[in-house]
């Protein structure tokens, strides 16, 4: 009995063992697929051979205990692959020769080493295989040869194969394996095919979780919960161990189930300890394994039995899981304690002089370098140079070696910082108990050469973002820069050099990294054949730039030299000191004040009272006129003198603060230089000088020139401040030209700029230590060069240098922020966006909503009010918004109401007040913000009532507001005392849910409540602007926060001063967004049909941009797809990987055609989205249909009979490289006639085709195809735009008409004159506000209606007027520019004449506030005036003369002063 009872004991524990590897190791396998949602879809198709069965819409493959332990079932059938396995040798290979296929992803540069290792294999294997090795591109590059080689293959072995369309070819090949199949660490649906013998990694249905439970089963992670720290973080990295240790667990158990799980567990080791003995000793285990099985019963020569019984497989050669290595270190340290000991060694100095090997001196910046393993195991020779350039460059490196999962466990465990210790000294920093004093050292930045997620590396992107808080905390607690840095592992030397970063690569070194606030992302190098090569000068950019950092925090703030850029775009309409959103005057002083508080030198500023940041602005914008140029840089200094007495003596023409003593400046003064050419030259270096010369010859050198013809550098200094304006970016004409010629360089003042800014003090320059790019936003990131990954000939790396750039940019712009992030080198710091305000009704439509309210109430004398209700909608310009549905007019064509239906004017009149309380409670951004500043309570309740609309009262709000204050909060909300919390959670439990412990009735407004009270919270934590700035300055670590705005992303973004960034662009559209983006396309089609007897359109043109498409997390895709009759199809970890066509049967009407019209930013930055977009339409364009079902063969078809290429081109943007229509420049100068021809320059700068049939995987990155677009804007009869936020409406940035409006003036330039009205059919536009988020109804509108709302609610409000005249220069520049706006939505689409009228009497005619924008900024008013009197010239806004002579008056005096001022420096 006690034996059997042992007995019993032991072969449960053997099974117990065996489930639990067995669902380890297939868990893990699976993508370490952590938590993943249960309705993700997988890609294989199903066949009529016998394999896994997944459909497209399945789940994520998690097996439980119970389907695993089912799996081994010795009751279970043989399988037609488990016979096929058995008889191959007889039936299909009768020369017993095994055919193996090894496929290689990310590590493609293995190629010849395993090409090797079969090589070498003992005589009685190599003889009887036939190895072939293919890289992943060899997938794609060679189709035919590779397909043929895995449909005959005996034995199937792949690595690291994670590409979409990779994995689906494998996958629809691999069923045709004979034998075994081990993959390692491919993407989910590939580990499913993994099969040796009885042990299947295949999905089992029905297990106890279910198919698809989240993670391992409880038994399973009990167990492998005892491989790691506990930590949720940890558990990857502790299964990883006890998959190394499983093959020596199964020595002991007997039986083939655990050979067969021993088999793959001992290949997998093998592979993951790497190096060609180990890979050699892989591939001897599973073909000796395999010729063994082939031969027993069979009719085999007993010699070759005993040969292969013979063989003994070779010991595995174990390199650390971590360590340490250096080029002159014989092994691998431990820790990192222990080779810093070695490095700093009197005997590490002595070897080095032997070898003539470069150390940096021990006091050297000290670098932690995370290393793949992987890479040092196969002795990739990129490793052991980068440490030796490290060094050469005087920084001494930390190499550390890990699988790629243990990141954050070296920075926990191993790394500490001065920033820490002194934390922890202080008791501000608590340590992890996982930190080991005795193994860790003091570092001072981090570089990871590895990418994706810090915690979990390649594993923690299934979930991107999952860990986020994790490793800002440990990265926060270290305050290093935290860089990323790599040689590209998918893209060639070539390619990158010609395309930039494309596809999966940018997502593995920017966009996941970027979610843990990595900065400054440098490509080193990338593929040269097989090889991973470096590129010197790479390695020397990243060394310069830590040193940049490293030597910024050393450096005590009273030395440290700081750079302040602000902006003066676009030139003449008084923009100097101006950005998005920020009062940038305001800011400056408060920046000044804060920076002498942290003990930097800004001379008197902060202590003088009357320190004015209007005046240091006022001062930058005298010195940014052209005449004060033209005398150079020695003579402004006079000029401000000259200007500052002007001031005392009253005059209005120049900022008041000037009248302040010394001017309101604290004793700045004029520091710049005038450079000629030569001297540029030996700054630049002859190689990029001669760039310059040959694009700016000498009689075209650009702007900033003085009249000896060298260029003025001039800024103004406070101690060790230099305030500075950034250079214009073109010509005077032709101000953006930098932008749109790739080949072109910045101008040569431009580049001086920047180059003396940085040269050091001792050689005559300014030696700045750092630069902060005041606002959004500048024009550095967008200079010529690599779209992404920046090399030696993308400008923006060449004038940044190793300089670090602190740049604060608005929360709510996550989109083109990456390019100041990614092209610019900089580190974000966000600021909130202003206070928002509710339009309310003012004048005219207060008194009109008066009269509505009196007739909706009266009964007796409502017929006397038709006749005032609508002279007042005459008088308000209000006949447009809300025309009669029925006659009004008498047989004489006179207006006569009193023969009008009751019945209809009532209706009439609903709609109208409704239409006036959505007026009265639209949203408008409510004035600039400060930088730093915390709101006022007013200013918190404009956020809360904004946010939560009519869901709760001013007074609850308010009340919100004012517990805010309370030292201690109220439990009036809910309890927040931990007792108390669980006293009402057992109250709830066991009382009922009504109960409450504090005696009152719980409502239902208190998680709102709750809700209201933490935005405040948040928001009173604007402080942490300023911090994150300081932080920065002091070469710290900024957290990460994604971009957005509260509105829409809640409190996710919140608080402002953190590093923000995108979103992962392999998870769009999202959930939330496909939802939307179908009802919106289900609108848009309704509305057309409505207007167009029942008419499907066939070409929709949709906008694509940046901005909207990360902060509505894709609705602009969605609707393409549910426009084209498409949907999102996601692989196993949520990835989007394919957009499928939607069977017609299923659509229920035609396939629209769609011009999707790209921004520059949504196709550098969704290169991913492109290809998928471009494969569905070329899908769609050849598809089994009728061309009257599918709009887009139709006119493919009507293309292919012309002749013409690519007919299904249909992703068309600007040349690679390049940005912007160019439509606003030319209306920004008025240089243009007849309103078509702003069409044409849109087209002109759109026809470029990109996509995977253009090249887009790496040949090239776009090609022109006029023909193509011409037919599609032919066809074109609606244009789609989203609105993704209250700031920037279709009335507040230039963007919208010179894109939206001047494609919707293209297409109508193609469409046939109407005999009967003779003029050309108009394109409707459809604007989606998608400020919103909510998956209501989506209102669709035209754009005339969005048109006159937003003038309405905002430019024409006198609210709105008011809080930018409160401003400043700045705000009289936001006035400005929308007046420039108006002009250019005139010339696109219709812009009501009662706009005009209202713009001429609140802003130009109203004497007040005219005197009040021509003191604030004179060159900003006389913009005003002059667009009023080109719109009139134009034919655009029709009224009387005396109005136009005063505006005439008015611009001539305006002008007059504009010219005083410039004409002299008195």
């Amino acid at each position: 009995m006690v034996v059997n009872m042992t007995t019993w004991r032991l072969l449960s524990l053997s099974s117990t063992l065996i489930i639990i590897l067995s669902s380890a190791v297939v868990w893990i396998a699976n993508g370490f697929t952590i938590g993943s949602s249960k309705e993700h879809t997988s890609l294989l198709r199903p066949s009529n051979k016998r394999r896994i069965a997944i459909s497209r819409l399945g789940s994520t493959l998690t097996p439980d205990t119970e389907a695993i332990a089912t799996s081994f079932n010795d009751d279970d059938d043989i399988s037609d692959d488990d016979e096929i396995e058995k008889n191959s040798a007889e039936n299909n290979n009768p020369n017993n020769m095994v055919n193996i296929v090894l496929t290689t992803g990310f590590e493609s540069f293995n190629r010849d080493l395993y090409q090797k290792a079969g090589q070498l294999l003992p005589p009685p294997l190599s003889q009887n295989i036939h190895l072939q090795v293919f890289a992943d591109s060899d997938i794609r590059s060679s189709p035919a040869e590779y397909a043929t080689a895995v449909q005959n293959a005996d034995l199937f072995i792949g690595s690291l194969i994670f590409d979409y369309d990779d994995v689906l070819a494998v996958s629809e090949l691999l069923p045709n394996v004979k034998g075994p199949r081990l993959l390692f660490e491919c993407a989910t649906e590939l580990m499913a095919f993994n099969k040796v013998g009885s042990f299947t990694m295949e999905a089992k249905q029905g297990g106890a979780g279910g198919s698809g439970s989240d993670g391992p089963p409880p038994a399973v992670k009990a167990i492998l919960n005892k491989f790691s720290s506990g930590k949720e973080e940890d558990k990857i990295n502790g299964y990883l161990k006890m998959l190394k240790v499983g093959p020596d667990l199964l020595k002991f158990i007997p039986g083939e189930k655990a050979s067969d799980l021993r088999c793959w567990l001992e290949a997998y080791r093998y592979w993951n300890q790497g190096g060609l003995n180990n890979v050699k000793a892989m591939l001897q285990l599973v073909v000796q394994r395999y010729l063994t099985e082939q031969h027993q019963g069979g009719a085999v020569n007993e010699t070759k039995q005993n040969e292969l019984k013979s063989l003994t497989l070779p010991e595995l050669e174990v390199t650390p899981d971590i360590g340490l290595l250096h080029p002159l270190l014989d092994g691998y340290a431990s820790n990192p304690k222990s080779y810093m000991e070695w490095r700093l060694s009197p005997a590490t100095s002595n070897l080095a002089k032997q070898r003539k090997f470069k150390l940096a001196p021990n006091d050297s910046p000290r670098i932690a370098l995370l290393l793949y393993r992987k890479h040092v195991i196969t002795n990739q020779r990129y490793i052991q140079d980068l440490i030796t350039y490290f060094e050469s460059e005087g920084l001494l490196p930390i190499p550390v070696f890990i699988n790629g999962v243990e990141a954050h466990t070296i920075v926990r465990d191993w790394l500490t910082s001065q920033h820490e210790i002194e934390g922890v000294s202080h008791g501000t920093i608590v340590r992890d108990s996982t930190y080991k004093p005795n193994e860790a050292t003091c570092v001072d930045a981090i570089v990871s050469t590895i990418g994706f997620p810090l915690v979990g590396g390649p594993a923690g992107s299934m979930e991107a973002g999952r860990n986020v808080d994790v490793a800002a905390a440990l990265l926060g607690s270290m305050d290093v820069p935290y860089v990323v840095a790599s040689p590209l592992l998918l893209q060639s030397i070539p390619m990158w050099q010609s395309n930039g970063v494309l596809g999966l690569q940018s997502v593995v070194l920017y966009s996941l990294p970027e979610l843990d606030g990595a900065i400054d992302t440098v490509v080193l190098g990338g593929l040269v054949g097989d090889k991973i090569a470096l590129v010197p000068e790479r390695v020397r950019k990243v060394c310069s730039r830590l040193r940049g950092w490293v030597n910024l925090r050393k450096t005590p703030p009273a030395e440290r030299k700081i750079s302040v850029m602000l902006y003066g775009f676009p030139p003449n309409v008084g923009a100097v000191g101006t950005a998005a959103l920020l009062d940038v005057p305001n800011s400056l002083e408060q920046l000044l004040k804060r920076l002498h508080e942290e003990g930097y030198n800004v001379g008197d500023f902060a202590t003088d009272p009357d320190a004015s940041g209007q005046s240091l602005v006022a001062a930058l914008a005298i010195c940014s006129e052209n005449s004060v140029i033209a005398g150079g840089s020695d003579k402004m200094q006079s000029a401000i003198e000259q200007r500052i007495q002007r001031a005392k003596n009253g005059d209005e023409t120049v900022a008041e603060t000037l009248a302040r003593p010394g001017g309101g400046l604290a004793g700045a003064t004029v520091l710049g230089k005038d450079m000629n050419f030569d001297e540029l030259e030996k700054i630049l270096g002859k190689y990029m000088a001669k760039k310059v010369r040959k694009s700016w010859p000498e009689k075209e050198r650009g702007p900033g020139m003085n009249m000896k013809g060298e260029m003025v550098i001039n800024g103004l200094q406070l101690g060790n401040v230099w305030i500075t304006v950034q250079p214009l970016l073109g010509v005077e004409g032709d101000p953006m030209r930098l932008l749109f010629e790739r080949d072109l360089t910045p101008h040569p003042q431009y580049t001086a700029a920047y180059e003396w800014m940085r040269l050091p003090e001792e050689k005559g320059g300014f030696g700045t230590d750092a630069v902060v790019h005041l606002g959004m936003h500048g024009t550095v990131e967008w200079l010529p060069g690599q779209p992404l990954g920046n090399d030696r000939q993308s400008w923006s790396d060449e004038l940044l240098g190793g300089t670090p750039n602190i740049y604060v940019y608005a929360a709510n712009n996550p989109s083109e922020s990456i390019l100041a992030k990614r092209r610019g080198y900089g580190t974000l710091v966000s600021y909130n966006v202003p206070p928002y305000g509710r339009a309310g009704l003012y004048l005219e439509l207060a008194n009109l909503k008066d009269l509505v309210n009196e007739y909706r109430s009266g009964e007796d004398s409502r017929s006397d009010l038709r006749d005032a209700i609508w002279g007042s909608c005459e008088r308000a310009g209000m006949t447009a918004d809300l025309p009669f549905s029925f006659s009004v007019e008498n047989s004489e064509g006179e207006l006569d109401f009193s023969s009008v239906n009751v019945e209809d004017f009532d209706a009439w009149v609903a709609d109208l007040s409704n239409y006036l309380v959505t007026l009265e409670e639209r949203l408008f951004s409510c004035g600039l913000h400060t930088l730093g500043g915390q709101p006022t309570d007013k200013e918190l309740l404009s956020y809360l009532n904004a946010y939560f609309d009519d869901k709760l009262t001013v007074d609850e709000l308010e009340d919100v507001i004012a517990l805010s204050h309370e030292e201690q909060k109220s439990t009036e909300l809910q309890p927040r005392n931990s007792f108390l919390s669980w006293l009402q959670s057992f109250a709830d439990n066991f009382m009922g849910d009504n109960s409450d412990i504090s005696g009152t009735q719980t409502s239902d407004d208190e998680p709102l409540k709750e809700e209201a009270l933490k935005i405040v919270e948040l928001l009173k934590r604007n402080t942490e602007e300023m911090d994150g700035v300081l932080t920065a300055l002091n070469g710290g670590y900024v957290k990460p926060c994604p971009g957005g705005d509260l509105l829409r992303d809640g409190t996710s973004v919140l608080p402002t001063g953190r590093n923000i960034h995108a979103l992962d662009p392999y998870r769009m559209p999202s959930e939330g967004a496909w939802t939307r983006g179908q009802r919106a396309a289900e609108e848009i089609l309704r509305q057309h049909q409505e207007s167009n007897d029942g008419a499907f359109p066939e070409t929709i043109a949709v906008t694509l941009w940046g901005l909207d498409t990360i902060k509505t997390r894709g609705e602009a895709i969605a609707i393409v797809l549910a426009l084209v009759g498409a949907r999102p199809v996601k692989e196993g970890t949520g990835r989007t990987v394919n957009f499928e066509l939607v069977p017609l049967e299923e659509l229920g009407r035609p396939r629209v055609d769609v011009l999707a019209s790209l921004s520059g930013i949504f196709r550098d930055s969704f290169a991913n989205i492109v290809d998928l977009l471009d494969d569905m339409f070329e899908r769609a364009s050849v598809a089994e249909e009728s061309p009257d079902m599918n709009y887009i063969k139709k006119h493919c078809l009507d293309l292919e009979a012309t002749g013409t290429e690519r007919p299904a081109a249909r992703l068309f943007s600007n040349p690679p490289g390049d940005y912007g229509s160019m439509v606003n420049e030319v209306v920004g100068n008025g240089d243009w006639d007849e309103t078509e021809s702003l069409g044409e320059i849109w087209r002109g700068r759109n026809t470029y085709a990109y996509g995977r049939s253009e090249g887009g995987g790496g040949v090239r990155s776009g090609t022109a195809r006029p023909e193509v677009l011409d037919k599609l804007l032919s066809t074109t009869e609606r244009v789609v735009q989203e609105i993704d936020s209250v700031e920037y409406g279709l009335t507040d940035i230039q963007e919208y008409y010179s894109n939206t409006g001047a494609l919707k003036k293209a297409a109508e330039n193609r469409k046939q004159v109407d005999p009967n009205s003779g003029a050309k059919k108009k394109v409707a536009v459809s604007i989606i506000e998608a400020f919103g988020g909510s998956d209501e109804k989506v209102q669709v509108k035209d754009v005339e209606d969005v048109l006159r709302m937003e003038y309405r609610s905002k430019f024409l409000n006198p609210k709105w007027r008011d809080a930018m005249l409160e401003q400043g220069s700045g705000g009289a520049c936001e006035v400005s520019q929308r007046m420039t706006a108006m002009v250019g939505w005139a010339a696109t689409a219709e812009v009501d004449n009662f706009v005009f009228d209202q713009a001429a009497e609140r802003y130009a005619l109203d004497e007040e506030v005219a005197k009040r924008l021509q003191k604030n900024n004179p060159e900003a008013f006389k913009n005003v005036v002059r667009r009023l009197l080109e719109a009139n010239g134009r034919g655009m806004w029709s009224t009387d003369d005396e109005t136009i002579e005063k505006l005439r008056q008015l611009y001539s005096d305006a002008d007059d002063l504009v010219e005083q001022v410039a004409s002299s420096f008195g």
